[in-house]
């Protein structure tokens, strides 16, 4: 064995340099003694049972687990991209949603909410104006009212008032004397939306825990005779007090007449008949059909009055800093919205890593694959020598 260290190589060129033909059988003597004693007790054949064994229970199994690891995390990115994209569409479809229900596009918000204030007097005017049909509703409950109990006030006062003067001043309604001199409150110009640097994290969420101001005018009650301000100023939609009494009244209205429907559409008994009998003509004479198409006009006032966008008009209306709390939680949406698709971008990105260590990892699966069958084809080989040839195949060598 000494011979085969001392054994003359060129250092360029890594080979055996040309020696004594006594020399190189010496050479070859010790080398064939180092196989045999590497065959010796199957020494050999251990350590090639030991590197499959090794490459099939542990190296085989850990790579293909990162494999399917990194499979894996490809699919729970992908689903999580899809999530993202679907909540970001949705947080945009909600917002231009609540943007339909203002009655806005959503491309300024503040100012376009500020310009539907500036056309609700006409849209209350227009509500007095179809108030003036009415006439006959009142008419029928006051006699109604009349003629089934003793009560002895007008009802419906302030309806009746606005049903004949139509949508006056508070100042008119209070005093029955028109104003002189109108001075209204002027609304302040509220700004450009803007996208303003959050000290927050980006992914907080507006829970809507901060109330909302609202403003109280000052009352004119104060005011030289014929002036109307402040309170006053205000047409009886405006005011917030005349307009909740207004809507309890058609509430009233309302329900008046759906208890009458559906009284004319029970089946008539005795003692109905005989309690109407004495009633005023105005009562006995109404069909179900007429009672319907009176119900419907008040419907139809109160729906207008009482909408989801009006009431959101009448909070503007009353105090600005409302538009400044609208305009905040609808651009929370959008930036939510944004936030996703950052985070969709993200999550790309890791899923593209994931794909490149996959491609990393399976030639190495390959190449393990293909050294372990080269070493149970040796295993094999060797068995069937030692048994006259016999075929031998090892079982469960999968990689």
């Amino acid at each position: 064995m000494e011979n085969v260290q001392n054994i003359p190589i060129d250092i360029q060129t890594s080979k055996l340099v040309d020696i004594h033909y006594f020399h190189c059988l010496r050479i070859v003597e010790d080398w064939q003694e180092i196989l045999s004693l590497y065959e010796k007790d199957n020494a050999y054949l251990a350590e090639v049972a030991s590197l499959l064994s090794r490459s099939v229970s542990y190296e085989g199994p850990a790579l293909r687990k990162q494999v399917a690891k990194a499979q894996q995390q490809q699919q729970d990115l992908s689903r999580r991209e899809l999530e993202c994209q679907s909540s970001s569409a949705d947080l945009r479809e909600r917002y231009y949603a609540a943007c339909k229900q203002y009655g806005i596009t959503g491309e300024n918000v503040a100012r376009e909410l500020q310009a539907l204030v500036k056309d609700l007097p006409s849209v209350l005017d227009e509500a007095g104006r179809d108030a003036a049909q009415l006439e006959e509703h009142i008419r029928l409950y006051t006699v109604f009212t009349n003629f089934v109990s003793d009560w002895s006030e007008q009802v419906l006062p302030l309806l009746s008032f606005v049903q004949k003067k139509g949508n006056t001043t508070s100042y008119e309604w209070r005093t029955g004397n028109p104003p002189v001199v109108v001075e209204k409150p002027v609304m302040e110009e509220a700004p450009a939306d803007t996208v303003t640097e959050e000290t927050e994290d980006e992914g907080a969420i507006d829970w809507g825990d901060n109330p909302v101001e609202i403003e109280v005018l000052d009352g004119g009650t104060d005011c030289p005779e014929g002036v109307a301000r402040g309170e006053d100023a205000l047409t009886i939609l405006e005011n917030p007090q005349s307009r909740a009494q207004f809507i309890d009244e058609l509430m009233e209205l309302e329900t008046f007449l759906a208890h009458r429907l559906a009284e004319m559409g029970e089946e008539a008994d005795v003692v109905s008949m005989n309690q109407f009998q004495l009633a005023p003509s105005v009562i006995q004479g109404q069909s179900r059909e007429h009672m319907q198409a009176l119900q419907g006009v008040v419907s139809q006032l109160l729906g207008r009055l009482t909408s989801l966008r009006m009431q959101h008009l009448f909070m503007i209306l009353a105090s600005p800093r409302y538009v400044e709390r609208v305009s905040e939680t609808l651009r929370q949406k959008l930036k939510q919205a944004d936030i996703l698709v950052l985070k969709r971008t993200s999550l790309a990105e890791s899923r593209q890593k994931a794909l490149e260590e996959q491609a990393r990892l399976e030639p190495r699966v390959d190449l393990l694959a293909k050294t372990t069958r080269e070493l149970q084809k040796l295993i094999e080989a060797d068995i069937s020598k030692r048994y006259n040839s016999r075929p031998v195949n090892l079982m469960g060598v999968n990689v």
